[in-house]
């Protein structure tokens, strides 16, 4: 499952989310706005790319509609109507108040299939192996609060119980069962309940940087990739294309410590896709936008419930996170091992796996954080 050539294939299904009347008045005047919402689920990290469309008036309020149903910025005039003004509508009645915030935990998931991600997705979830694992893996912990947003990588390699078919590499569980095991699965593994799963084809990777224009990451651990190009990643920042950043995200052969180097350079990838979509001239550029948009929509697979209007909101009540507050971290392990059929496998830390999911359960997932000295970005 390790072959590091381009995923071929992928189907080009468009959501119904026809012209989004269903959308208040006020941001359907946003469409910069609106573009960048939708990134949310068709980019290639739901919590990052959260950044980019909560950053458009980050720490203001929605803005105030006219009398004629537009919005119009803070502090400005709408313009003069010059038209029979018309009969004042009825009142409307005072919409019901939103529910408070909750946390939730969003599952990120980089499938490794080789064609139709879609079709294998459906296959596994049907009950047939499929050929696809998941090479990233992250849970996404967004706290009631709003004011964080936590990713935790697990490592594609760790020794987990998998629910129907006993212990194995917790990647397998895409293989077997699709995204309703590997969310079971992790669930298991942490003892807490999963919100949203988000899916995403690994030549979305691709699609999405060649959008951008390329991506500016910085290179700590300089190497040469184990693929035909063989392209070599020096040591500093490197404007890399979306062929090289899927061999960036992939690469784990080249490193002493693999699996572990691997989930660094994904974490770094993400961080340089934040910086860039946030730039000015990204978030200013709609063509740009949509670009990304229409790249990475055919290669992500997200739950029903997450739905556009769901991700309006959400993106809203995170109008106050910046990049500054994102704080990727790897589970903390045991080691590596062999299992009794010889592979080579990564030990769960039960004392770390447990203080994991009592954080989560408690709300307290900062205070864990804190205690281990992870930071943003790391």
């Amino acid at each position: 499952m390790d072959n590091q050539s381009e995923p071929k294939g992928a189907a080009a299904d468009k959501p119904p989310w026809g012209n989004f009347a269903w959308l208040p008045a006020w941001l359907r005047q946003q469409p910069t706005w609106l573009k960048a919402v939708l990134a949310l689920v068709l980019a290639i990290a739901l919590g990052s790319t959260m950044y980019a469309f909560s950053q458009v008036g980050r720490g203001g309020a929605p803005p105030t509609p006219t009398a004629s149903g537009a919005a119009t910025a803070e502090g400005a005039t709408a313009a003069p109507s010059t038209s029979t003004p018309a009969p004042a509508p009825a009142p409307a009645p005072p919409p019901a108040p939103e529910p408070p915030p909750v946390a939730l935990n969003v599952l990120l998931m980089g499938s490794d299939s080789r064609g139709d991600f879609r079709a294998e997705e459906a296959q596994a979830a049907a009950g047939s192996r499929a050929d696809q694992r998941a090479d990233v893996l992250m849970l996404i912990h967004i706290p009631a609060d709003r004011q964080k947003i936590y990713g935790i990588s697990i490592l594609r390699d760790t020794w987990v119980d998998i629910p129907g078919y006993g212990q194995g590499k917790i990647n397998a569980g895409l293989e077997l069962g699709g995204v309703p095991l590997m969310t079971r699965t992790v669930e298991t593994l942490f003892n807490t309940h999963i919100d949203h799963t988000v899916l995403v084809d690994f030549k979305g990777f691709w699609d999405a940087t060649d959008a951008l224009g390329g991506v500016d990451l910085d290179v700590t651990v300089p190497f040469t990739s184990n693929t035909d190009s063989g392209h070599y990643f020096p040591p500093g920042v490197n404007h890399i294309s979306g062929a090289e950043a899927l061999q960036f995200v992939r690469e784990r052969y080249a490193f002493i410590d693999g699996d572990y180097q691997r989930v660094r350079n994904q974490q770094a990838f993400l961080k340089a896709v934040i910086s860039k979509f946030m730039s000015t001239g990204t978030l200013t550029n709609p063509s740009t936008v949509m670009n990304v948009v229409n790249a990475v929509r055919p290669r992500t697979l997200v739950d029903p419930a997450l739905s556009p209007e769901a991700m309006v909101r959400l993106g809203f009540s995170l109008r106050d996170v910046g990049p500054e507050d994102a704080i990727f971290f790897r589970m903390p392990d045991a080691g590596f091992s062999f299992s009794t059929t010889g592979q080579s496998i990564i030990l769960q830390n039960p004392a770390v796996v447990g203080a994991i999911s009592a954080a989560l359960a408690n709300g307290t997932l900062a205070d864990y954080v804190a205690a281990n000295g992870f930071q943003g970005g790391n």
